[in-house]
């Protein structure tokens, strides 16, 4: 699995996570779920992404390493 495809993973997992949180815990955990979102955002504009940092770091390969 190359690092793209755990980050969509990763975001996928965390969005349907905060939903069901909003869903069956409290309605407040949305706001997890518009943080999740602004950091997909920012990342895009910023180049900064914890969680690719992370599994770079773990020595997960990029698409561009592979080729």
């Amino acid at each position: 699995m190359t690092k793209e495809n755990a980050l969509f993973l990763f975001a996928g997992t965390m969005i349907l996570v905060s939903v069901l949180l909003t869903q069956f815990v409290h309605p407040n955990w949305f706001w997890f779920t518009v943080f999740i979102g602004f950091n997909m955002i920012q990342s895009v504009f910023t180049g900064f992404c914890l969680p690719g940092i992370i599994m770079t770091k773990l020595g997960m390969k990029s698409k561009c390493d592979e080729a």
